[in-house]
């Protein structure tokens, strides 16, 4: 799918998208548990993935009227009969690799992209505490055959390389049969997305110990989230935040309020940047309006996702924005420093990939021919990036079904001038 992005003037308002992190979390685990009621889930590409996956492993699923009821397995995963798919989901991938070690065994694939990830830390952490667990092919990529059961013991984690692998144990290890010592080493880079798997086991009733780096998991636990209802996402939403402050428009985002999301911090990079913003948080009702925007510094080692909606801010701001510490970025859905880098540059944007992030000198972006890489963050991202432009045309956009099935139809619903094609 084509889409080709003109000028845009953005007015009125929409609702936030649910969060696809607290969506992936809320099925998985309410489908280890007895099973309850999901309320508002997102429902896109990846988090069906999860659906899928969980059905495999023993569960019941169903939708109706938004909301997914779920039976779950009480804390026995079934061994699926089947390979599974988890198409483009790199979450589903690690957190179900995970579980799978509480069956007799499972094999997991995707396509090609997560055919390229690597996943060795994961592999060899459930390898430490009694499954077997290993890829056939190199670097740890899939497809991944694992066998269980986890039995406990001490696994060590490189903290630089994705926090999915500390998610995955988290949610699995309370289900395993000893006491799990999880080791994270040096700095854990995308740490929110660990609290909030913290947050939504501890509701579900699951005891985990956390002292500094180390996370220490009691077995023969059983664990139970009977209603859960899913927050609006950031990392979605950072997007039509984007896009008004680029454009110079307005816009009301209803249903956002607090969380752990990390994400959250695109307020404040907004804010530093010159936007005018406004949050009621108890009513989760979020105003922006965009203005001149300035350059800033911005650290992304623990909002990875937002990298490609800065590096299009940065791109039409005055001054110079530096993106660092976003090493990581490289090993998502594509390289994402350099798949901005590349089609930024396209836009006649000044921008220079570094080892650990991008620096950018803003100024006026034009209309181009360019690719999202088959990722749902860099075809919005771009979007955004056409909406100043004009004259834009992304090729690859059916990528946003991944996160965010709704956007260019939501885009278009508050102004975006965005068809497809």
């Amino acid at each position: 799918m084509i889409a080709s992005v003109d000028r845009s003037h953005l007015s009125g308002e929409v609702y936030a998208p649910p969060s696809k992190s607290y969506s992936h979390r809320a099925i998985l685990i309410t489908a280890l548990g007895a099973g309850g009621l999901v309320r508002r889930p997102l429902i896109s590409a990846d988090t069906k993935a999860t659906i899928s996956a969980a059905t495999s492993l023993g569960a019941e699923v169903s939708l109706k009227d938004g909301d997914l009821s779920i039976v779950g397995v009480n804390g026995s995963p079934e061994a699926p009969e089947d390979v599974i798919d988890v198409l483009n989901s790199g979450t589903t991938l690690r957190f179900v690799s995970a579980v799978a070690a509480l069956t007799e065994g499972a094999v997991l694939t995707g396509d090609g992209s997560i055919r390229s990830r690597p996943n060795g830390p994961l592999i060899q952490a459930l390898n430490d505490l009694g499954a077997t667990a290993f890829s056939i092919r190199a670097g740890g990529r899939a497809p991944l055959v694992i066998r269980g059961r986890l039995m406990g013991g001490l696994a060590k984690l490189d903290g630089g390389v994705s926090s999915q692998f500390l998610s995955a144990l988290l949610i699995a290890c309370p289900l395993s049969q000893g006491t799990t010592t999880i080791a994270v080493q040096g700095e854990l880079k995308s740490k929110p997305y660990a609290e909030i798997t913290l947050d939504m086991l501890n509701e579900a009733g699951a005891s985990i110990e956390v002292s500094g780096n180390d996370y220490r998991i009691e077995g023969g636990q059983s664990y139970s989230l009977p209603e859960y209802d899913v927050p609006g996402d950031f990392s979605s939403s950072s997007y039509l935040l984007a896009a008004a402050a680029v454009t110079g428009s307005a816009l009301r985002i209803r249903g956002i309020r607090p969380s752990r999301q990390g994400d959250s911090a695109i307020l404040d990079i907004l804010d530093r940047m010159g936007a005018d913003i406004e949050w009621n948080k108890d009513a989760g009702d979020l105003r922006i309006a965009g203005s001149s925007l300035f350059g800033v510094e911005v650290d992304a080692s623990q909002i990875p996702d937002l990298v490609p909606t800065i590096a299009v801010l940065g791109s039409v701001a005055k001054g110079r924005t530096i993106i660092k510490n976003a090493e990581h970025v490289r090993h998502k859905e594509t390289d994402r420093l350099q798949a901005m880098a590349q089609e930024l540059s396209k836009m006649g944007a000044d921008i220079r990939e570094r080892p650990d992030g991008l620096e950018i000198s803003g100024g006026a972006l034009k209309g181009a021919r360019l690719s999202g890489h088959h990722d749902h963050r860099i075809v919005m991202a771009l979007t955004v990036a056409g909406m100043v432009a004009g004259d834009t045309v992304i090729e690859g956009a059916e990528a946003v079904d991944v996160s965010y099935p709704g956007f260019f139809q939501e885009m278009a619903g508050v102004g975006g001038q965005v068809t497809l094609e």
